[in-house]
């Protein structure tokens, strides 16, 4: 692959700083002093049309008498004046700004116009800009230090990308004392022409960057940061700190979904999609970073606390509590061998308390034993500086311990002068230490979730059945109707209709206008029934008095017609009512009451959630979310997530529920969600399940009117399965093939794909003498992001069972414009016009995302290949790095 295009940026060959100077009390001083002294080794020109000279450099009076080519330009100068420099460096050639000056959207109208200037004219000229009202960008490793903070920074491999410039400095500050350095430091400013997604994508292939933190106070482009951050997360660690927390979601929600979800619960669940741990506090994430500069990589979390005091034990325990930290049960074999060595008085349990006189001696016994438990993934070491105790003899003996064993050790040294030496050495030995329990335990959960994150990222899962397909077409046509008549609130029965539209079982019901229209409904029904308000105007039928259940008789139907109809105009006289909805008393013994539905939030689109049900759903607000599409094992994990979970199970004298029906239909809600973007709101509510099933009992959705866009998936944060791209084809001899884009669940045949192809065909395609697939592998090739990558397989199906006969696939790059592809066919199915098929499939598929270029790599050797290439319309050229390899390259668009 060619280098990130965002690597002049963070390694510019020549920078110039207009608005530089003399003064070093000025931000335009400071960014000066600051390049000069990083060691920086490219050309620096300092730009001031007032001095002829800037602190031992000749200075120049703009960017066009800069004779040299430029890479990076600083720009510090007045708000008013940036859009004329950014039109002037554009005009100039320079590929890169920084926009350090403030007063833009921050100070009102006039500036947010400001600014839109300033990124019209950078787009103009296809100037990548970061900013503006930002710290600046520094890269210990390049020398690059553009920003306005009190010196550099040491290099490391952790990159730190923040919206705020004052966190910049705190974080800076904070890590000289504690040893701790940085790939880059990236100030976002107001993130007006470069965001989250493109910065994270650099980050992801720089070489330097082994973790990433990120300090977020807003996300602007949901796909884009999703599509990066799940990329990024599969390979390096990504801790994420987000200001406003407790920020409102939906102040105007039509539904019990949207006044239960907040912006927050959403940012938690696009989190948790993308594999990344967040943190609450700046603490928390000065404490990560520590973690993550010494390489601590726990593998489970499972934690032996040794301690010579009781009360800081209990408390780490108690925190550990908190954070679902698992305490480690000692094996019996590890009680005996403990017991041998420590003291009768020591608490012969987990947390391990040796007394206050233990010695270096004792402390080695005691973490020694824990490492070499099974049950231990790692060790917290606390020690309080008591008369007897010798600190810095114990750190030494716990760092030479730390080389022996691959599970990570925790010190907490607590106190200050006398134990500053012991914090020295750790710190030199690279073994994270805290000065109190709490934040100790706080690292060693957060890391341990990231990893459990990895292995569940991991997973391949099984092959999935065929089910019915649902009638988008149908329930289109029903959102159409409601939109013509300007109406976005569904009625009951259309709600129904559209659930039903996509196979998810319903209580059948039907809408009256008169008592004797009630009674008859209910006869044909059959007793009992249910009869409910039919009103656009109310949500909450029950708070109206308009619902009635368990009617048994004629009698009782004709009266709660009436009954129904006057309480809900003397509660809320204003309603619109259109008659009665009668539907079957759904009768379930063993029922549980359950909600599931979707919102739409601001930023990230359709959020999809699931919790306890009834009439006291938001009393109780047991629910989770997560953002669609969802899979099978997404589904387990949000059910399991809340606290009614329990019951599902069985409970006293109830079965357990039909898993399967309610996992259904969590699924069939996502596809809905996927295929029908003018979905805002919905309840299904309750949702009643038993051991023999699931229903919808009652029903709600709000839909509204669409933005045009070429983009099926444009309300989408996350790219759902393109299943539009799926084809069927014949072969000339009749052979029913489908060509359709891979999926998680294909892991199985991709990996007997790849098994099954001859030792050329492997080295031609992967370049290696791989025998199969490493599950890394076998997970990136099966679990692509849809919005950045392709790969479309051939499978033919025999038996009720698929196999893989070739794949394609491209790889956009970060800008978008091109992408590198790749393609293999069986052995036994080559020449038989497959490969030509898969590629002009996949160049339809390149072509729909913009892409303008398709390159790839072919052994010379590889003849078959080349000529395939020849005919699709490639041009090859030896490669300037191998002259055994051909470059070939088409022209899309």
């Amino acid at each position: 692959m060619s280098k990130h295009y965002l690597s002049l940026l963070f390694s510019p060959r020549s920078v110039a700083v207009i608005g530089a100077s003399s003064r070093l009390d000025s931000v335009g001083g400071v960014v000066f002093k600051n390049m000069l002294d990083s060691g920086y080794q490219g050309q620096l020109y300092p730009v001031n049309p007032n001095h002829a000279e800037i602190q031992g450099l000749p200075a120049y009076a703009s960017i066009e008498s800069i004779a040299e080519p430029v890479d990076l330009a600083v720009i510090i100068t007045r708000a008013a004046t940036v859009p004329d420099v950014v039109e002037s460096c554009g005009k100039r050639g320079v590929r890169f700004a920084l926009v350090l000056s403030a007063g833009f959207r921050e100070t009102g109208p006039q500036g947010a116009a400001l600014e839109q200037a300033v990124v019209a004219n950078a787009r103009r000229y296809g100037m990548r800009l970061i900013g503006p009202n930002c710290l600046g960008i520094l890269c210990p490793a390049s020398g690059l230090n553009a920003t306005f903070s009190n010196g550099g920074a040491k290099a490391g491999g952790l990159a730190l990308i923040s919206q705020s410039g004052a966190f910049c400095t705190a974080i800076m500050d904070w890590a000289k004392p504690n040893d701790v350095g940085f790939s880059s430091i990236i100030s976002m400013g107001s993130a007006a022409g470069m965001d989250f997604g493109e910065i994270l994508d650099y980050l992801a292939s720089d070489p330097h960057t082994e973790s990433i933190l990120l300090y977020i106070e807003g996300v602007q482009h949901a796909r884009s940061f999703m599509s990066a951050l799940r990329a990024v997360a599969r390979i390096k660690p990504i801790f994420i700190v987000k200001a406003g927390r407790h920020a409102v979601g939906s102040k105007a929600a039509l539904s019990h979904t949207g006044a239960l979800v907040g912006s927050d619960d959403v940012f938690d669940a696009a989190l948790q999609r993308a594999g990344v741990v967040r943190v609450d506090t700046i603490v928390q994430l000065f404490s990560a970073a520590k973690a993550l500069s010494t390489h601590f990589r726990p593998g489970g979390n499972r934690l032996a606390i040794v301690t010579n005091g009781g009360g800081p034990g209990v408390m780490a325990a108690d925190r550990a509590a908190d954070l679902g930290v698992t305490m480690a049960t000692l094996s019996d074999g590890t009680l005996a061998q403990l017991n041998a060595v420590l003291p009768d008085t020591w608490s012969h349990g987990n947390p391990l308390d040796i007394i206050g006189d233990a010695t270096a001696e004792r402390y080695r016994h005691a973490v020694a034993h824990c490492l070499q438990d099974d049950g231990v993934d790692g060790v917290l070491v606390i020690l309080t500086p008591q008369a007897m105790t010798q600190p810095l003899e114990v750190a030494n003996t716990i760092i030479a311990m730390a080389a022996q064993f691959d599970k990570p050790l925790i010190a907490c040294w607590m106190g200050e002068v006398q134990v500053d030496a012991s914090r020295q050495a750790f710190n030199r030995a690279g073994i994270p230490n805290f000065r109190t329990p709490e934040p100790a335990v706080e690292v060693f959960s957060f890391i341990s979730a990231y990893y459990q994150n990895q292995k569940l990222l991991m997973q391949t899962p099984g092959s999935i059945s065929d089910h019915d397909v649902p009638d988008e077409e149908g329930a289109r046509l029903l959102i159409e109707g409601a939109l013509a008549e300007h109406r976005k609130i569904l009625s009951e029965i259309e709600s129904k209709a559209i659930l039903a539209a996509f196979r998810i079982p319903i209580a059948k019901a039907v809408v009256v206008r008169s008592p004797n229209e009630a009674l008859l409904i209910a006869e044909e029904f059959g007793f009992p029934v249910v009869m409910k308000i039919n009103s656009p105007d109310i949500t909450h039928k029950s708070d109206v008095g308009g619902i009635r259940l368990n009617l048994g008789n004629a009698q009782a139907v004709r009266a709660a017609y009436h009954d129904i109809i006057q309480s809900v105009q003397k509660k809320n006289p204003g309603a619109r009512i259109d008659g009665i909805v009668v539907e079957p008393m759904v009768v379930k013994p063993n029922g549980r009451e359950l909600m599931t539905g979707v919102t739409t939030d601001a930023v990230f689109g359709p959020v999809i959630t699931f919790g306890a049900g009834g009439v006291l759903v938001e009393v109780l607000g047991d629910r989770t979310v997560a953002l669609p599409p969802l899979n099978g094992f997404l589904v387990k994990d949000m059910i399991q997530r809340t606290r009614i979970a329990k019951l599902l199970n069985t409970f006293r004298h109830m079965p357990a529920v039909d898993m399967a029906a309610l996992e259904s239909i969590l699924l069939r809600i996502s596809e809905m969600v996927c295929a029908l973007p003018w979905i805002k709101e919905m309840d299904i509510n309750p949702l009643i399940v038993d051991e023999n099933g699931a229903c919808a009992v009652d029903a709600r959705i709000v839909v509204d009117y669409l933005q045009p866009s070429a983009d099926r998936y444009a309300h989408m944060a996350i790219h759902p399965y393109p299943a539009h791209l799926i084809t069927r084809w014949q072969l000339p001899d009749g052979t029913g093939l489908t060509i359709r884009p891979i999926r998680p669940e294909d892991a199985e045949i991709e990996q007997e794909f790849v098994r099954g192809l001859s030792a050329e065909a492997k080295y031609f395609r992967f370049m290696d003498t791989l025998q199969e697939l490493s599950q890394s592998m076998l997970v990136r090739f099966t679990q692509i992001d849809y919005d950045r990558e392709m790969a479309l397989i051939a499978v033919l199906k025999h038996d009720n069972r698929e196999k893989e006969l070739g794949v394609c696939r491209y790889v956009a790059s970060a800008d978008g414009q091109s992408c590198e592809f790749a393609l293999v066919v069986a052995d036994e199915w080559q020449n038989k016009g497959i490969g030509n098929k898969l590629m002009n499939c996949l160049f339809d598929a390149a072509r729909a995302k913009g892409i303008k270029v398709m390159e790839g790599e072919v052994l010379a050797t590889n003849r078959s290949m080349l000529e395939l290439v020849h005919r699709l319309g490639f041009e090859a050229s030896i490669s300037q790095e191998d002259s055994a390899i051909r470059r070939i390259v088409k022209q899309l668009l």
